[in-house]
């Protein structure tokens, strides 16, 4: 995706720039290319796995020690 602005005629830079830099914003290219910086690795399935049952344990930790008052 491209953005094309022309100067007009008799405009400042400044107006200018403000103007491409609106431009730039709304067309979303800046978001892109933030987002395409940095690339994710995929997780693998076992680790997801490990993830998920560390979570609920985790959380069934918690519900535990709220019914003892410990936390």
């Amino acid at each position: 995706m491209v953005v094309e602005v022309k100067r007009r005629e008799g405009e400042t830079l400044g107006a200018f720039l403000y103007r491409f830099s609106k431009r730039v914003k709304q067309s979303g290219i800046l978001k892109e290319a933030k987002s395409r910086r940095f690339r994710d690795r995929n997780v693998n399935r076992n680790k997801r796995r490990l993830s998920a049952i560390y979570r609920t344990r985790k959380a069934e930790a918690v519900r535990r020690d709220r019914k003892y008052g410990r936390v």
